[in-house]
């Protein structure tokens, strides 16, 4: 009867051999109870827009995916042992029900380790909500913190527990904008162009937004309200900004709304001093877009070649990345691919001092207790402003004629920031 027992046990031991399932501990994918073993890939999930409206955002992803998988092709160092690193992508398609969709598969199906995002509001808060539901460790980036923070139902003394985010707050735009502002003469009247949407209803918030900030400041506010985000009629609002007086126009909107308004106010001869929009203006192809009319108009700078900053994972300086970028694509450098950048080095950070990359509880540890020095600048999650949030600098710039490519972003406004070098001065439009 031994004799039986032992023969049937080498012959399951042969046929699980055979079949490439890990029957013994440390030979295979899942152990014997369905647990992960350590010789296993760990699973980083990557979802951004790639098509649709915000494709701008992840015109780069593809420079800094591959970048990013051969440096990391042999695996990684987590606690003296080399692990194998998958990075799996996901396109949301501009598309927030559908960045909820290929999250929850990324979970169920892919049993990703950890989870990354990045582009505004549509996309990082479903994707956060996802992983927060399913208790998945989750890194974010590219939305202003109250948009992520509050746009969830975060509240100032509470917080999440997986989903954490790095990047510049809506008191750092405001101070940024006013700056720049402050900086020509102008009677201080402000037409606001804010839709119906996260990052809309986030500038426009009469407690934590522009109103009250702008009134502080001496500024005047002209605001008509929240409008559709396909809203391909600005007509109204042009004309309360012109009834009004408004010599600055503010709001954020995607690049294809801010043609609309920009070609509009043209027709209709409204013709203001500053124009400082965020989201629209940050990408080249979308101010070349709008044609000669785009110089002067002015936005939020989050990075540029100009940011004294580093990648701790390859020494890299931000002029040097955006060099790199160029040289390999010929297309000009954009300010998410340091972003998209900072997210995986940061990433790769956390995984390397987790006590355990196979424990989501470990890896969240390890999210909570970063302080790296990340290409777009310190990354740590110290509780301020919030538990989940670390904010990033920001300085103001302006569009102008370039040399290389056709525009060039230009840091006018570093009041903020002073480690941050200016160009020149802004101009009035």
């Amino acid at each position: 009867m031994r004799e039986q027992l032992r023969t049937s046990r080498r012959k399951f031991i042969q046929r699980a051999a055979a079949t490439g399932v890990g029957a013994l501990a440390g030979f295979g994918i899942l152990g014997c109870n369905g647990t992960k073993t350590a010789n296993r890939a760990i699973k980083i999930g990557f979802v951004s827009p790639r098509t649709g409206g915000l494709a701008a955002f992840g015109e780069g992803t593809d420079f800094v995916l591959s970048r990013m998988r051969a440096r990391i092709s042999s695996g990684i160092s987590v606690r003296g042992a080399t692990r194998p690193v998958q990075i799996i992508e996901r396109d949301t398609q501009s598309d927030p029900n559908r960045a909820a969709e290929v999250t929850a598969s990324l979970i169920q199906s892919d049993k990703v380790d950890l989870m990354l995002s990045a582009s505004t509001a549509d996309t990082v808060n479903p994707v956060s909500d996802q992983c927060e539901i399913n208790g998945v460790p989750c890194i974010t980036t590219d939305c202003p913190w109250q948009a992520y923070y509050f746009g969830r139902g975060g509240k100032p003394d509470g917080g999440f527990e997986w989903t954490y985010h790095f990047f510049w707050g809506l008191e750092d735009l405001i101070a940024v904008y006013c700056n720049m502002w402050s900086s020509i003469p102008t009677n201080k009247i402000v037409g606001a162009l804010w839709p119906n949407d996260a990052e809309g209803n986030a500038f426009s918030d009469p407690h934590l937004g522009f109103p009250p900030a702008l009134q502080a400041k001496g500024f005047k506010l002209a605001d008509t309200g929240r409008f559709q985000p396909t809203s391909n009629d600005f007509s109204a609002q042009i004309s309360a900004f012109k009834n009004a007086g408004a010599e600055i126009v503010t709001g954020v909107l995607p690049p294809s709304a801010f043609a609309i308004f920009w070609s509009q106010a043209a027709q209709q001869n409204f013709r203001p001093k500053a124009v400082t929009v965020a989201k629209s203006l940050l990408f080249p192809a979308a101010v070349e877009a709008i044609g000669e009319r785009a110089k002067g108009l002015t936005t939020e700078v989050w990075w540029s070649p100009k940011h004294p900053f580093k990648s701790g994972l390859t020494g890299e300086s931000a002029a040097e990345f955006c060099a790199a970028y160029e040289a390999a694509t010929g297309k000009q450098w954009t300010q998410p691919i340091g972003f998209r950048h900072a997210l995986l080095e940061t990433a790769l950070d956390v995984l390397a001092r987790a006590a355990n990359a196979d424990s989501p509880a470990a890896i969240r540890d390890a999210i909570r207790a970063t302080n790296y020095n990340s290409i777009v600048g310190r990354v740590a999650w110290d509780g301020n402003p919030v538990r989940n949030v670390c904010r990033t600098p920001l300085v103001g710039g302006q569009w102008a004629a370039g040399e290389k490519f056709k525009s060039t972003l230009l840091v006018v406004n570093n009041d903020t920031d002073r480690a941050i070098p200016a160009d020149r001065k802004l101009v009035s439009l």
